[in-house]
């Protein structure tokens, strides 16, 4: 009887037990239950804004790598680590520049003087899913500003101070892009702002095709004018002679990273991870196809063999070809829009070697005249019937007055007061020992440039309008 009245005892405690333990399940189960109620699809979406649009800034932020790679690769062996310091230093002290000034510029509520007056040092509130939402586009859009004072490093590369780069690198993040963006995009973020006139008006410029790449190709051209060709360049004839990059298989590295790195640049710029995405990275991959295409075919018509760095330039041209219009056109259009931008790249590179502007990489030009081909694409191929074309043409020639124009101001001062240029002796030695006290290829002796020269067979890595010979190619 004892056993049975003890097991008894111990039955009736074990089901106390159940019992305490199912009501503390029921209480987590109605805690759930009401977490979940909770969580709204409006929740479910704007986290995943966040995270699509930080993935996109991430792409961005290593495009800084393929910029760095085109531009060493295309230039000189004894330039390479110079390059490298730049483009480390355009994202590192532009981003800083752009904390402090540059956004609270470009995306800070209208002043009387058409720029932002508030955002300043980024001080949201992360509590919030504003705050939260700031810091998000904080990070896309410092990338974007990186991005174009990147791009005067290599239309200058092989020829300017290091010193006197960081402060134009400053200028451009903390003043010159932002203001310019701000007149453009400046309701991005802030909807009514006043001073986003030339959103107001209808300018189309979804991804940067002008606000980003137009506006470092006409600070480049600038820079390029104030700084003068590389020794050598030009012969005393006055025509360009070639002068070879040191590493090509680095430039189509650089390439295939900004490739990349692109579909963050034009699908990130939905800001929303919505159906738009894959019809704006499927048009960017499309229109890159075409752009490296048509620089080839007419590369090879041109100089009777296809020319690898037209074709990479190719690549980059129908990129920046379709940024502006990556949203708004069919895949059809995308190819037009790469392969016009495949063939102009060639031919403006052409053209500015021919008048004396020396930019080693072809930036101006890739970035500058398919920029503006980009823009004027955007309206004349819009999906819903062609857009107005003046809205454009204004963004498009605001961007240069004020670009050129006050870059061209900032190259001046500089190089009036602590000079732009380094010595002719230090060029001829090369930049990363003058200027930094090291050597990217220690181990290997690092010429001037005509060991080799022999091998290059058309404009590739110079962008001369002829075959470059040994005797033809700049010894400096």
């Amino acid at each position: 009887m004892s056993r049975v009245f003890q097991k008894g005892i111990w039955s009736g405690a074990a089901l106390r037990r159940v019992a305490s333990s199912a009501a503390l399940l029921s209480v987590f189960a109605v805690s759930a239950a009401a977490q979940e109620e909770e969580i709204t699809a409006a929740d479910v979406q704007t986290n995943a804004n966040v995270v699509w649009t930080l993935i996109s800034a991430f792409l961005v932020f290593w495009m800084q790598a393929g910029f760095a790679f085109v531009e060493s690769g295309f230039t000189r062996a004894k330039n390479a680590a110079h390059i490298m310091m730049k483009n480390i230093l355009d994202m590192s002290m532009g981003a800083i520049a752009y904390w402090f000034v540059g956004f609270g510029i470009m995306f800070g509520t209208s002043t009387g003087l058409w720029i932002g007056g508030d955002h300043f040092m980024l001080q949201a509130d992360n509590n919030t899913t504003d705050g939260q939402w700031e810091y998000t586009f904080w990070l896309f859009q410092v990338v974007f500003a990186a991005t174009a004072a990147t791009i005067v490093s290599g239309a200058m590369a092989e020829r300017t101070k290091f010193s006197a780069y960081l402060f134009y690198s400053l200028g451009i993040s903390a003043i010159i892009y932002p203001v310019y963006g701000h007149w453009a995009w400046g309701n991005l973020l802030i909807g009514d702002n006043a001073g986003a006139w030339l959103a107001d008006m209808g300018f189309i410029d979804f991804a940067g095709s002008t606000v980003v790449h137009s506006v470092g190709a006409w600070a480049a051209l600038a820079g390029a004018i104030v700084v003068g060709p590389r020794l050598g360049k030009y012969g005393k004839d006055g025509k360009p002679r070639a002068i070879p990059g040191h590493n090509m298989s680095m430039a189509a590295l650089g390439v295939f990273i900004l490739f990349l790195g692109w579909f963050g640049f034009n699908a990130g710029s939905e800001t929303a991870a919505d159906g738009a995405i894959p019809r704006i990275a499927l048009n960017t991959f499309m229109a890159a196809c075409a752009g490296a295409t048509l620089a080839m075919i007419v590369s090879w018509f041109k100089f009777g063999k296809p020319d690898v760095g037209m074709t990479l330039n190719g690549v980059l041209a129908g990129l920046v070809g379709i940024t502006a219009g990556c949203a708004n056109v069919g895949v059809a259009s995308a190819l037009i829009i790469g392969a016009v931008a495949g063939v102009l790249v060639l031919f403006s590179v052409l053209f500015f070697d021919s008048i004396k502007i020396d930019d080693p990489v072809g930036a101006i030009s890739v970035h500058g005249v398919c920029g503006v081909w980009g823009t004027l694409a955007a309206a004349l191929f819009n999906e819903g019937g062609m857009a107005p074309l003046m809205p454009q043409i204004v963004g498009i020639a605001v961007a240069f007055i004020w670009v050129f124009v006050t870059a061209f101001i900032l190259f001046k001062v500089i190089d009036s007061t602590m000079g732009l240029r380094v010595s002719e002796e230090e060029e001829r030695e090369g930049l990363d020992l003058a200027e930094h006290g090291y050597s990217c290829y220690p181990d290997f002796v690092v010429t001037g440039g005509t060991i080799g020269a022999a091998a290059a067979t058309s404009s590739t890595a110079s962008y001369s309008s002829a075959p470059a010979t040994k005797s033809q190619t700049a010894d400096a």
